[in-house]
């Protein structure tokens, strides 16, 4: 597959690339109906529309530009880590080369034709014959209008730092002049013709895309496929859009299980769990004025039994909202049916039958042991809602509280104590609710039992919340009663743009965070960072450019961070923004 990345640096040199307007090199449903993956970016924003974007306007930012500086360093820094022979670019020239992004580009990868060999060689007198291990079905696409120095200046840049000197063959394939560079690290195909640029790892794949672009009809097209109709309303116009089709998952366990005799099993635990359930993965990201929007879902058939059984159908006011208050700055929730999921595998290891229903019997007696209550019991006691709170405006970590929601309190405290065993050094109640003192560090000697770095729990009859001080409970609680009915107004003015009942959500209020504060424990975790860097003979340097940037930059730009997520028949739907 694209290696991720790939994927993550092509998405973020983006943001560095000058003004442009442009449309896709080709229209993603023209591809093989076996596309398995592709990413499409359309350009750059014009510079109206950039200007008015905060993400953007924070990025162009000259208070930001140590930042910027920074980031760059880092990519080099990563890709020389990953790979020492990796030819490395200095951030300028990251810079200068980043215009590329102006135009629009189409990554992808076809998966192997079900019914083929490994691919064989182009047809050429300078070509011997060889074989393919294994396949790799990448290829990119890009519209190199206006680029085509800067193109050849970058790939030239990049063959002349190699260590390892590839083997150049020319050839001609779809009747267009292409080159075959051949490294001990792989083989890769290319070529320039017209507005386009290709690349391709296959030889099969880089004849079908040069025949794609040269009008030559194919016998199934991506608009054929059932995954990427479902998908298509997601696949709309913005600054990018990606599908991955999923719909093989289960034919690739079992073409990978099938070389192992042992895991003869595996086909009746695949058709239990439902893995054909999932279908694709798609969304899109797009600019709407001063917000930067990504849609996206897991699609398929949420019936119960498969893996959408982990995504809870919602709720319209989760309990962990009764502990939001006007302070509250940050908050993160989400909710999973663990023990819905906890079936569905039971269930399909006892299909798989033999070795694989043994071992998971043996697990479940082991932690029915250790629990002091079955497995399945000790998840039907959480309701399955996970969520953090924080009202600091410094990000202060021990004001900072973890949310699980439960149901049978008492029950509740006798797991607790039996997973926690000793380590609880207090326990005391507090009209309806539980204080308890857990030791996280711990020692015996002559002298006696020494614990040390406590954490706090308070377990209230529907909640068990957690912090590293009592103190900060203690105040939630109280804010709680205090504002039940009163969260921050502007959380309330986002949670009205999501759907009634969502499976999770976050939320971060950028202009009432302490910025100079932040700054501060920034820097201040950057110290302790490199002081044990040190310690431990790493290499890893603090991050110095937080010392140069001014904080007053992100309240600038920055408002508010959101985002939702929710199920339904159609699968599982993410919506994020920021503004």
């Amino acid at each position: 597959m694209i290696p991720a990345r790939t994927i993550t640096l092509c998405l973020t040199l983006a943001v560095l690339a000058p003004l442009a307007s442009a449309q896709s090199p080709i229209a993603p449903a023209q591809l093989p109906a076996r596309t398995g993956f592709y990413l499409n970016w359309h350009g750059s924003p014009s510079g109206d529309v950039r200007a008015k974007n905060s993400f953007y306007a924070l990025w162009d930012d000259p208070d930001f530009a140590p930042a910027r500086a920074a980031f760059l360093a880092s990519l080099v820094t990563q890709d020389k880590t990953h790979n020492a022979k990796q030819p490395s670019l200095t951030p300028a020239e990251i810079a200068q080369y980043a215009a590329l992004l102006d135009n629009p580009f189409l990554l992808g990868y076809l998966l192997r034709p079900e019914s083929a060999a490994p691919a064989k060689p182009l047809t050429s007198d300078a070509i011997t014959k060889e074989t393919t291990p294994s396949w790799n079905g990448n290829f990119l696409i890009y519209d190199r209008t206006g680029k085509e120095e800067l193109l050849t200046k970058a790939v030239l840049k990049l063959r002349g730092a190699e260590t390892d000197v590839p083997k150049l063959t020319s050839l001609t394939v779809a009747g267009i002049p292409a080159l075959k560079v051949e490294r001990k690290s792989g083989t890769t195909y290319w070529a320039e013709f017209d507005k386009y640029a290709v690349s391709a790892s296959e030889p099969s794949v880089f004849e079908e895309i040069l025949h794609l672009l040269n009008g030559k009809p194919i016998p199934a097209t991506l608009s054929q496929s059932p995954a990427f109709l479902e998908a298509k309303p997601l696949l709309t116009d913005g600054l990018a859009e990606f599908f991955l089709n999923i719909s093989h998952l289960k034919e690739l366990a079992l073409d990978s299980s099938s070389r192992n005799p042992s895991s003869a099993q595996i086909k009746p635990f695949l058709n239990a769990f439902k893995l054909d359930a999932l279908h694709a993965i798609a969304g899109h990201i797009v600019l709407e004025g001063a917000r930067t929007r990504v849609q996206a879902a897991i699609l398929g058939d949420t019936a119960p039994g498969s893996v959408f059984d982990v995504f809870s159908a919602g709720q319209a006011t989760p309990p962990s909202t009764a502990f939001l208050s006007p302070d509250t700055l940050y908050y993160s929730e989400s909710q999973v049916d663990l023990l819905a999921l906890y079936k569905s595998l039971k269930r399909a290891f006892a299909q798989a039958g033999g070795n694989a229903n043994t071992m998971v019997n043996l697990l479940d007696s082991m932690a029915a042991t250790r629990l002091g209550m079955p497995l399945d019991d000790a998840l039907a006691l959480t309701t399955g809602e996970v969520a953090s709170f924080q009202s600091s405006p410094a990000f202060d970590n021990n004001q900072k509280v973890y949310f699980l929601g439960i149901q049978n309190k008492p029950e509740v405290l006798k797991l607790t104590r039996s997973v926690m065993g000793d380590r609880i050094t207090s326990e005391r109640n507090e009209a309806d609710t539980t204080f308890l003192k857990i030791s996280l560090q711990g020692g015996q000697s002559k002298a006696g039992v020494a614990q040390w770095n406590f954490y706090y729990l308070a377990v209230t009859p529907n909640a068990l919340l957690g912090a590293p001080k009592s103190e900060t409970l203690h105040k939630y609680l109280e804010l709680a009663a205090r504002h039940a009915d009163a969260p921050a107004k502007n959380f309330q003015s986002v949670r009205a743009q999501f759907p009634e009942k969502l499976s999770g959500m976050s939320y971060l209020d950028f202009q009432r965070i302490d910025w100079p504060a932040l700054k501060a424990s920034w820097i201040a975790e950057a110290g302790k960072a490199a002081q044990n860097a040190k310690s431990t003979d790493k290499s890893t340097p603090p991050a110095a450019w937080i010392n140069d940037v001014d904080p007053a930059v992100f309240p600038r730009h920055l408002h508010t961070l959101a985002g939702g997520s929710w199920k339904d028949a159609k699968g599982v739907h993410f919506d994020q923004w920021l503004d």
